[in-house]
């Protein structure tokens, strides 16, 4: 079982690097192993169970790389294996792991009861970096659901958490987050410096799978400035459309080109716009009920 543990390490350490095509090799070679082995000692020996972040960050993996079904599906087996084991710390990871593929297929509610379990978890426990992380998704799944102030109170309270206990793990995710909770009204002079802090962050800990989805917000707020740079904001997305393709992050393409897409048709290149978001829509072959996609259908079809 020593060949577990490791796998699963350079599984997630892929993933977090935005090297998704590797992290998913890992990660399935280190479920293949597991399949092969009858052992069940695993929490006691490492003091989590690594059979299910090896699942969970499957799960992540999958719907980076446009898989969204097949991520929901992975992240269910983390959950029914982590409830099997009733091995706390281990249940932890795997209510994290539910909880961020919720927020990535923009499932609010599921975000915000998945968290909220979470949290419970971690209290009863004292998991400080997982009450942390509930925390800053709980408000993210607040303002999903238009309790905008009360959601960024709620993640500035979790990323005041992980301060204190000395981590900045995912650091530029949860700032995308906290920079995507003040929403379309959010003020540019607010959300700007938010997201160059993320890119810092990003620079620092060489942390970018969610690079794409940052410049793509960053494109998106410049948009929104009381004098929209058009130029840069274009620039940024195809930048991020650029990221997304180079990773393999299919998800995260598709959101960039919507973007995109939307700012061609403003200026009325609607066969461009069209001609950009098609193939990306047409390479999905799942996944169709979930919310990136159901808009990137009603682009496309007011952009025919």
């Amino acid at each position: 079982m020593r060949q577990h543990l490791p796998t699963t390490k350079f599984g997630g350490m892929c993933l977090f690097l935005g090297e998704l095509a590797a992290a998913r090799d890992h990660l399935e070679q280190g479920i293949a192993y597991d399949e092969a082995q009858t052992e069940r000692s695993l929490a006691s020996r490492y003091g989590f169970d690594p059979r299910v972040p090896c699942r969970a960050f499957r799960a992540y993996t999958l719907w980076l790389l446009g898989y969204p079904d097949q991520a929901v599906q992975q992240r269910e087996a983390a959950l029914a294996l982590a409830q099997e084991l009733s091995h706390p710390y281990t249940a932890a990871i795997a209510r994290y792991v539910a909880t961020a593929v919720a927020q990535f297929c923009r499932d609010g509610h599921s975000a915000q009861e998945r968290a909220e379990a979470l949290m419970w978890l971690s209290t009863e426990q004292k998991f400080t970096i997982f009450l942390a992380w509930g925390t800053i998704l709980r408000g993210w799944a607040l303002a999903e659901r238009g309790q905008r102030e009360e959601g960024i109170a709620h993640i500035r309270e979790g990323l005041t958490i992980c301060r204190a206990g000395g981590t900045e793990l995912r650091w530029p995710y949860w700032l995308a987050l906290l920079a995507e909770a003040y929403g379309p009204s959010g003020k540019a002079e607010d959300v700007l410096p938010l997201l160059a802090e993320a890119l810092a962050a990003m620079d620092k800990t060489a942390e970018c799978f969610w690079a794409a989805e940052i410049y793509r917000l960053k494109g998106e707020v410049l948009l929104r400035q009381a004098i929209p740079d058009a130029p840069q904001a274009e620039s940024c997305l195809l930048y991020a459309l650029d990221v997304a393709g180079h990773q393999q992050a299919k998800s995260l393409e598709l959101r960039a080109a919507m973007s995109l897409a939307r700012l061609w048709q403003c200026q009325g290149k609607r066969a461009a716009a069209y001609d950009l978001l098609a193939p990306i829509y047409g390479w999905f072959t799942e996944g169709f009920d979930t919310a990136d996609l159901q808009e990137a259908k009603t682009l496309l079809d007011a952009l025919a």
